[in-house]
């Protein structure tokens, strides 16, 4: 697996990260931090960690599957009128290029993972 995976899988999981850090100092503001904004981050931030596990581990069978699966909720998730914010829309749709690059820039060939 290339290195362009990796850092796109870190990018992921650091803006996941600091998407969750928006959402603790917009706490009060429950028309822009509601509890879906609370649920979804935290998926999307277990899901960051594992896309970078797999990425490290050079499982890119499984690393595709989880890339595209997010990837559909995400389209979900911003075609939906109403169920999250504009700011966590947003960012959703950077998550879910950062995670279309990932499936772009996997081998298609898949190595069985070391270990």
């Amino acid at each position: 697996m290339t290195r362009t995976p990796r850092l796109l899988t870190a990018l992921y999981l650091i803006l996941s990260l600091a998407t969750l850090g928006v959402a603790y100092l917009l706490r009060h503001h429950a028309n822009l931090v509601t509890d879906a904004v609370w649920v979804r981050g935290t998926i999307v931030v277990a899901s960051a960690a594992v896309c970078n596990i797999l990425a490290a581990r050079g499982d890119v069978r499984r690393l595709r599957i989880i890339a595209i699966v997010m990837t559909v909720a995400i389209t979900v998730i911003v075609a939906v009128p109403g169920l999250f914010p504009v700011w966590m829309k947003l960012e959703q749709v950077v998550c879910g290029l950062l995670l279309i690059g990932v499936i772009l820039t996997l081998p298609r060939k898949a190595k069985r993972p070391v270990g």
